[in-house]
């Protein structure tokens, strides 16, 4: 295996799919709004470390892609940082113009996916019924 190109200590720390890839989420770094899901190699995340613009790894076109380079919808990285496993990054960027291929500001601006059937009718979130799950006394607060 070919020595990353990353600190030692963060390329440890990476839990990477079978082809060395780990999923990357871009989050609009003032409002929060998840822009869209990309993926990154070891390679990518040190070049998005350094150069500060999102440079990710098409899976289709087997190439490194800078967010914007042709586009102009530029990802200005703000932060990064690692799940608690290791297996997924979180780039916070100033977005500029659209995030998605589509246009749309967001790749989930296609609308949400409606809840329903039988096991959103038993329990609802915050019922009490599983703290675990966020209910009242799940998410910190008291009861």
């Amino acid at each position: 295996m070919p020595r990353s190109p990353l600190d030692p200590a963060v390329a440890a720390r990476l839990k990477r799919t079978p082809d060395g890839l780990v999923p990357a989420v871009a989050q609009q770094y003032d409002t929060g709004e998840v822009l869209m899901l990309g993926w990154m190699d070891d390679e990518a995340l040190h070049r998005t470390l350094t150069t500060g613009r999102c440079t990710y790894w098409s899976r289709s076109r087997r190439e490194y892609w800078v967010k914007g380079d042709t586009s102009g919808h530029v990802q200005h990285v703000k932060s990064v940082a690692l799940d608690c496993d290791g297996d997924t990054v979180l780039v916070k960027v100033d977005q500029v113009g659209a995030a998605c291929h589509t246009g749309d500001r967001t790749c989930f601006d296609a609308g949400e996916i409606p809840l329903g059937g039988p096991a959103a009718d038993v329990a609802g979130p915050g019922d009490g019924a599983d703290a675990a799950d966020g209910g009242p006394r799940g998410n910190g607060d008291p009861a």
